[in-house]
């Protein structure tokens, strides 16, 4: 939502806020600046929404959830979402769009070569959209919005020896780095690349992919390092040139997805992206017998239940009491 201030007004208080370079305010039944904090949420959407409920079109509420997400991720991401989906139901009102349009829309997008999950992450957006025109009482109620089911995860992982030839194929050395620290710190990319030296700590054996001063949707946690990631980091240090880990002639770098894709080429390796060595950062420690609750927090999880839900599976004893239950081969060596 854009930023709504109280003021007082007349003995009592105003809520005012700008809309296209005007000022606009209006006076507040409430007493206490509690109940009038309250008062002007209500006084600001229904002031915004009530000229738009009548007839609203899906692209104008799709702005209208846009606006009030604010500086929040999602909102960016509705930028780009939103080309695809307004294109195909953006004129259309919430009370006309049927499960026949979600599954041509469907159609369209796996024929224009989008993914599954791409067109289960637009059309999550605009189910959101609707649930938001509910809440807001812009509508009534919200239309079905049938989405394809969320394809299951990819099991492409690395071993270590892959991962060595990965970093060994980066024809830069601030490549070379972003991959082996991908994998030593099981961190997403974006931490990678965040990563600052005074976050580094060389004596005591620490990197701590977590920023104070900002919020980011995914957890980064603090890591101890390995032998080898901290050798890797010990010579980046001596030639460093600026306050971040991962540089390229002083300045920090935006982004290493063109090189690693070339380091891939020549490693061999397909099918492979930067997530699969965080992927693979975990399949390795929960393989190797590393209690789940640990693994859970080296990923910067906050429920172990997403890690145990995802990786079990790859832990050596998982089901093997079960399966010992089901062994009618040796309940029949025992009679």
């Amino acid at each position: 939502m854009p930023d709504i201030s109280i003021g007082r007004f007349r003995g009592g208080y105003c809520v005012y806020w700008r809309d296209a370079g005007k000022r606009k305010r209006f006076s507040l039944a409430a007493r206490t600046r509690t109940e009038a904090e309250a008062e002007a949420i209500d006084v600001y959407r229904r002031e915004t929404f009530s000229a738009a409920q009548q007839g609203a079109t899906i692209a104008e509420i799709w702005e209208m959830y846009r606006t009030d997400l604010g500086s929040k991720p999602t909102a960016e991401t509705m930028g780009y979402t939103g080309k695809a989906v307004l294109a195909h139901f953006g004129s259309f009102r919430p009370d006309q769009i049927t499960t026949d349009h979600c599954r041509a829309y469907l159609k369209a997008r796996e024929g224009a070569g989008i993914s599954q999950g791409s067109v289960h992450t637009e059309l999550g957006h605009l189910r959101s959209t609707m649930t938001f025109a509910v809440r807001n009482r812009i509508i009534e109620s919200a239309p079905h919005i049938e989405r394809p089911a969320k394809p299951t995860p990819k099991e492409r992982y690395l071993t270590k020896a892959e991962v060595e030839r990965l970093i060994e194929g980066a024809s830069a050395p601030h490549v070379a780095l972003a991959i082996h620290l991908l994998f030593a710190t099981a961190g997403r990319v974006g931490a990678i690349l965040d990563l600052t030296w005074d976050r580094v700590d060389l004596d005591r054996g620490i990197i701590n992919l977590r920023l104070d001063d900002a919020r980011t949707r995914k957890g980064r946690a603090v890591v101890p390092m390995n032998r080898g990631i901290r050798a890797a980091l010990q010579t980046a240090k001596e030639a460093a040139l600026s306050d971040h880990v991962i540089e390229y002639g002083g300045e920090r770098v935006g982004s290493i997805r063109k090189g690693f894709e070339n380091a891939c080429t020549r490693a061999r390796l397909e099918n492979v992206t930067l997530h699969t060595l965080r992927h693979s950062a975990a399949v390795a420690m929960v393989s190797s017998g590393v209690p789940m609750d640990r693994v859970a927090q080296y990923l910067g999880h906050s429920n172990s239940a997403i890690t145990y839900s995802t990786y079990a599976r790859f832990a050596p004893d998982h089901l093997s009491d079960a399966a010992e239950v089901l062994d009618f081969v040796k309940l029949k060596a025992a009679r």
